[in-house]
């Protein structure tokens, strides 16, 4: 495997983003810390990005995103002054996207310590990505990322767990999500259903 610290972060793909508490520690402890973390992807990463699944587990995190093009992100650069923060690559998607995860994390382990009166790094760096080669593996991470729970006996029942994208992408509420685009990749809500009823064997990073 590529070293992550290298790979590049290329617009226009699909990545599976994942990454864990420091030490394997809890990063999540209450459903508001589940809450927070939430809103703050909404903040800092969907300007960058499209988000199509997550999982938010009791010491780690899964997010399935697409990068958004180089003509919005070169937008947001403009925008939001982005180009103050990288020292190279103005309009590189790897910066970009880097820059506002960082601000995620520093965001959200701030108020984690504060809450928990502790100090320090809360989650690993840097953060960890797989590119999505094929629609194949694309859906069968979806999958694996909705199991998860289930799979590190977390939930009974993956359907049933809170902090995962599944109950919401069969929700009508309003969403992060890009609800619509990962219904259509699966030809519909049933088979989205049947889909989950699969087993998928890929590699359990955790």
């Amino acid at each position: 495997m590529a070293d992550i610290r290298t790979t590049s972060i290329e617009a226009d793909c699909f990545y599976h983003i994942y990454n864990r508490g420091i030490n394997g520690e809890l990063i999540f402890k209450s459903d508001r810390n589940y809450s927070f973390f939430l809103n703050k992807v909404v903040e800092f990463l969907t300007p960058v990005c499209d988000v199509y699944a997550y999982c938010l587990m009791p010491n780690h995190f899964h997010l399935l995103v697409k990068i958004k093009s180089d003509l919005e992100l070169s937008s947001l650069v403009k925008v939001q002054n982005l180009d103050k923060a990288t020292q190279t690559g103005l309009h590189s998607p790897q910066n970009i996207f880097s820059k506002q995860f960082a601000r995620l994390f520093n965001s959200y382990s701030q108020s984690f310590n504060k809450e928990y009166k502790r100090h320090g790094a809360l989650i690993e760096s840097p953060f960890k990505r797989k590119l999505i080669t094929s629609d194949k593996y694309l859906i069968n991470m979806i999958i694996y990322i909705h199991q998860n729970p289930q799979n590190h006996s977390i939930a009974h029942q993956f359907s049933k767990y809170n902090f995962s994208s599944y109950q919401s992408i069969l929700s009508k509420s309003r969403t992060l999500l890009k609800r619509d685009e990962v219904i259509e990749l699966f030809g519909g809500v049933e088979n989205f259903k049947l889909s989950h009823l699969r087993t998928i064997n890929l590699k359990d990073e955790f």
